[in-house]
């Protein structure tokens, strides 16, 4: 009897099998909506409770895209725990080396799943994005001013927040390949979000100025920002340089699933 070919396509299949039915997936995309969406109507709702109070600087640079998608800058840790445990979840179980047994090509194997984490978050994210932007302005309405999909600048920042979520998944699991360990590649991941932003603040304001907008949360701001401040990276200059920090994780950790053993 003779065994059908392993082609990317029979790999990505079976890979999405396996990603839509593990929990920490299915728990991983609960927790991205409540977040998103909680936190953003949290934000929203004291906005529009202050806004008659606050001073008339505020009002002129106020941002009602970034503001709506406040809730994206917590749903981060969640997507990158998703990407995390798409790869590191089958070496903690022992189950990589049935998967590479099935799979000997091993950038195949890394294809396949970069191609269904991607794709799946994605759709997830951007779906999340443009409902809680939608939820936002419906909050703001009457009290705080608004605006629409329609106009470009708003629809740019609006899926750019979807892509900024879909990245950190990557990078998540880019850090699974390389570290291969759960907690050591959550851990990592929450460093880079969280505490490089904590160092740069404690150093000299030159230096704050000159570095801060490389960290990828601050890329984050900038892209789905209708106006990103002076400091800052450009929308799309900012999102060029985060899928380069993806790109490159992602090369170490798929030379080094290629070069050790399982």
């Amino acid at each position: 009897m003779t065994s059908k070919p392993v082609t990317l396509l029979s790999v990505t299949k079976s890979e999405w099998i396996k990603f839509r039915s593990v929990r920490s997936t299915i728990m991983g995309v609960v927790v991205t909506f409540v977040l998103t969406l909680g936190l953003g109507a949290l934000i929203t709702v004291a906005i529009r409770s202050h806004w008659n109070v606050a001073d008339p600087g505020t009002k002129l640079t106020f941002d009602a895209v970034s503001t709506s998608l406040g809730g994206t800058l917590f749903a981060q840790f969640a997507v990158g725990v998703i990407g995390t445990l798409f790869i590191t979840s089958e070496y903690s179980s022992g189950s990589i080396r049935t998967t590479l047994a099935a799979v000997p090509n091993r950038t195949q194997l890394a294809l396949s799943k970069i191609i269904v984490l991607a794709v799946s978050m994605l759709v997830v994210c951007e779906v999340v994005c443009i409902a809680t932007f939608l939820m936002g302005q419906a909050i703001y309405s009457g009290v705080v001013p608004t605006v629409s999909l329609g106009s470009g600048v708003v629809l740019r920042s609006v899926l750019l927040a979807g892509v900024y979520l879909t990245l950190l998944a990557i990078l998540g699991f880019s850090l699974g390949l390389i570290l291969r360990q759960s907690a050591a590649c959550i851990s990592v991941f929450t460093s880079l979000l969280l505490i490089v932003p904590i160092i740069i603040f404690l150093l000299p304001q030159s230096w704050q100025d000159s570095y801060s907008k490389y960290e990828p949360s601050a890329l984050g701001r900038a892209m789905m920002s209708t106006s990103p401040p002076r400091l800052m990276f450009g929308a799309w200059t900012a999102a060029l340089l985060l899928v380069v920090y993806v790109v490159a994780a992602l090369a170490v950790g798929m030379t080094l699933l290629a070069r050790r053993d399982a």
